[in-house]
């Protein structure tokens, strides 16, 4: 299946690039919540961020936050093997070392109940019967 509306395509990547229309102020599309909201096991970027495959769980979402130990031990050497950011924005700190679903403690609440259970292979296979 092909999806191609040109009007939904294009005013959707206008609103997640925070220039498309939005009746709301100081709206900006937070990477790093969606990372968690929807590769909360990091598998879609191990996928194809394999600079980043030694680091595990949702850390790879925010490679930069970790000990130097901890990328160490996951080969990954900032500035050399991965680059630093270009920029992080002030609304990412409140999700970075979260666990997926926004709980920052693994007896906190779920995530959206929707994607819970949905890994990579949900979205690539044909069944949808999950």
């Amino acid at each position: 299946k092909v999806d191609y509306d040109v009007c939904s395509n294009y005013g959707n990547w206008l609103y997640s690039a925070g220039i498309g229309n939005d009746p709301r102020d100081n709206r900006k599309f937070n990477m790093i919540k969606q990372g968690l909201d929807y590769d909360g096991n990091g598998d879609y970027v191990r996928l194809w961020v394999p600079e980043l495959q030694g680091i595990k769980g949702a850390d790879i979402h925010t490679p930069w936050a970790l000990s130097s130990a901890a990328l160490s031990q996951a080969g990954v050497t900032l500035g050399e093997t991965y680059p630093h950011p270009v920029v992080t924005a002030p609304e990412w700190s409140r999700h970075i070392h979260q666990r997926p679903g926004g709980s920052p403690h693994p007896r906190g609440r779920r995530g959206p109940a929707q994607h819970k259970d949905r890994g990579i292979d949900f979205y690539f296979s044909r069944k949808k019967d999950a």
